[in-house]
């Protein structure tokens, strides 16, 4: 029965959920004081967000850049190396800087509000987190303005093309810009995922069993694992590629005895479990919107949630079909494709879900519903072009052409960005406190889906014709005018209606004229659509009890089975901590050690190479400090902010 045709309506209880307040210490600094030293969650998502809608617009113009060199043969846009640099940063920055940060934002805001917590765990560790991703997004950025410019390595770094011996220009410092950005961004997921397991474990409303957790709540925790297991790897590879670059080690040297075969196992070891930590987020918004707008409860959310959890365990036994053209051996090769095979079957389990959700079901095409079938549809187009790739004839065929861009383009755009899209159109309401224009949020979404499809989907004729990726130029005669063409105007299209999202979405905060939200404009069924809109700064004034998957809508209709669900609430219990400097003061120390260890060689008056390593050992002992402060913080110890008096 769908949730919408009960109409039983519970008896006013006569209680009030609103009746007591827990005020942060420090809750009334305003202007940058305060957004420096917030340690609230919400805020925390509001900068990730923020931070990451801004690099959204730097990668998308280094794509523009990228597919105007390719508008015709033989273009002059772009030089060869400033090409290799723009696919290395574009790459970089779309996966590090703009899909992983804008499932954090979600993870940050959202997460805590659907399990009913007043904050995550260890709230001065969120935001170091966001500080440490902040930094690592400068010091990739920074590459531009020193010897040789940004990194033209590719986004995957693959030896031996990162050795100094390959470099274009003497004294190249860009690979050593990206390595230790890389560092530092991992050190800021690592944290955050730490936070979000905890979190989530511990600090659930009494009655929300982990089979009653929203699966958008089960995607983070899972997505929190994955990074966990799967970042280690490429900080060893970083690590032996900086010792490669930096002290003359043989990691990945082939003419010194080397293997750089190992730096793509580790890079992939790595890297695949990364498509999964990218996808699965926007697989939990979509869960969260589909019974929204179908008006019914998820269809199989047991399947979705043990489905996601075997993606992420699968996503750790693939990685070679990366490198299948690398003459592994049958065996292996074998292997490898029976397991990229069978990893299409929990994600096929889900897409049956989502449909049976919508089945029978009285759908409304809002914006959030339209970003999330787009999601479906696009992302069913990239996973046929992902099985085609389990078949290793298949794959070597497919090597290195256009066919392979498509494919990972429509994954992770036509898959992750829509699906972070709609949970922009979902949420914002609830961030902001105030009703997006709907005529304009489908004008975005009508843009989208033509240019994106218009720009990727000629790139899969493009690859069977025989255009190579990465090649900044081709010659004429060869039929590939046309189609790139057609897909550089789909990038316009694309990029115009991305920008027009970011816009709508920056002035959903400021447009005073935007109509008031409410507590629920959706209607929708999750904890946080109890919570006024936008959401106070405790979250929760009392204890939300848990007794449904639905809570919200067993709150608005009635119990679907026989016992009362609106019982007393209980005081939630938990301290509200004050706001701190020590995670920004330890977040520039680590900046100033990386950039220390940076410029840490110089050339002396004999030309001899001098090393100095003042500058790294004294963003270390700022480091240092602001852990030692961090330390002292707390009831009855060291504070850098007056203790406030109580009322």
């Amino acid at each position: 029965m769908a949730i919408e045709s009960l109409k039983y309506v519970a008896p006013d209880t006569g209680v009030k959920t609103e009746t007591k307040t827990f005020p942060r210490p420090g809750q009334h600094a305003s202007g940058l004081v305060d957004w420096l030293t917030t340690i609230d969650h919400k805020k925390i998502g509001y900068m990730y967000g923020l931070s990451a809608l801004f690099f959204l617009l730097v990668g998308g113009l280094e794509a523009l850049l990228i597919r105007s060199q390719l508008w015709s043969h033989n273009m002059e846009v772009l030089t060869n190396r400033q090409y290799n640099q723009m696919f290395t940063m574009h790459g970089t920055t779309m996966v590090f800087l703009v899909i992983m940060p804008l499932s954090a934002a979600f993870f940050n805001f959202i997460m805590p509000l659907q399990i009913g917590a007043r904050d995550v765990a260890f709230p001065r560790m969120n935001t170091l987190s966001l500080w440490c991703f902040i930094a690592g997004g400068i010091t990739l950025n920074l590459s531009w303005f020193f010897t040789g410019g940004s990194p033209a390595i590719g986004w995957f770094g693959y030896a031996p093309l990162t050795d100094t011996r390959f470099a274009e220009v003497i004294g190249d410092m860009g690979p050593d810009f990206w390595v230790f950005s890389l560092q530092i961004l991992g050190i800021a997921s690592l944290l955050a995922s730490f936070n979000f397991i905890t979190t989530i474990i511990n600090m659930r409303a009494p009655g929300m069993t982990m089979m009653r957790m929203p699966v958008f709540t089960w995607m983070t925790l899972i997505v929190s694992f994955l990074i966990i297991l799967a970042f280690p790897a490429i900080t060893v590879a970083l690590a032996e590629l900086m010792f490669d670059r930096t002290y003359g080690t043989n990691f990945f040297d082939f003419l010194e005895g080397g293997k750089p075969h190992l730096w793509q196992h580790l890079f992939w070891i790595f890297g695949h479990p990364e498509v999964y930590i990218l996808i699965l987020p926007a697989m939990g918004i979509v869960s969260e919107i589909i019974p929204v707008f179908s008006r019914k409860p998820l269809f199989g959310y047991g399947l979705i949630i043990f489905s996601g959890a075997i993606i992420g365990f699968m996503g750790f036994a693939v990685w070679s079909h990366h490198m299948f053209t690398t003459g592994m051996g049958v065996v292996a090769t074998s292997a490898f494709s029976i397991l990229t095979m069978l990893i299409a079957i929990p994600t096929g389990i889900k897409i049956f879900n989502w449909i049976g959700t919508m089945w029978g079901g009285r759908i409304r095409f809002d914006t959030p519903m339209l970003f999330a079938l787009g999601f479906i549809t696009m992302f069913m187009i990239g996973g046929f072009t992902g099985i085609m790739h389990s078949s290793v004839p298949i794959d070597a065929q497919h090597q290195d052409t256009y066919f392979v861009v498509a494919h990972f383009h429509y994954v992770l755009i036509g898959g992750a960005l829509f699906g972070l899209f709609a949970g922009f159109y979902f949420w914002l309401p609830k961030m902001s406190g105030k009703l997006m224009n709907e005529k304009l949020g489908k004008l975005v979404f009508t843009l989208m889906f033509i240019g994106f499809n218009l720009t990727f989907f000629p790139m899969h004729y493009l690859g069977m014709i025989g255009q190579p990726r990465r090649t900044h130029s081709y010659n004429e005669g060869h039929g590939f005018e046309t189609w790139n063409q057609i897909a550089t105007i789909g990038s316009f299209i694309l990029g115009v209606g991305i920008a027009i999202g970011v816009y709508q979405f920056l002035s959903s905060f400021f447009n005073k004229k935007l109509k008031a939200a409410g507590k629920n404009p959706w209607d929708a069924r999750t904890l946080e659509w109890s919570l006024s809109s936008p959401v106070k700064e405790y979250n929760f004034s009392r204890t939300p009890i848990i007794k449904s998957r639905d809570q919200t809508w067993e709150n608005n209709y009635g119990p679907r089975d026989k016992h009362s669900q609106k019982e007393p609430l209980d005081d939630h219990g938990i301290h509200m901590p004050d706001r701190s400097w020590c995670p920004l003061i330890t977040a520039v120390g680590l900046f100033v050690m990386v950039l220390g260890m940076l410029f840490h060689q110089s050339i002396g008056p004999a030309g001899e190479l001098v090393r100095n390593y003042t500058v790294a050992i004294g963003g270390g002992a700022v480091f240092v400090l602001g852990i030692i402060l961090w330390s002292m913080e707390g009831p009855g110890g060291y504070h850098l902010f007056p203790k406030e008096s109580e009322e």
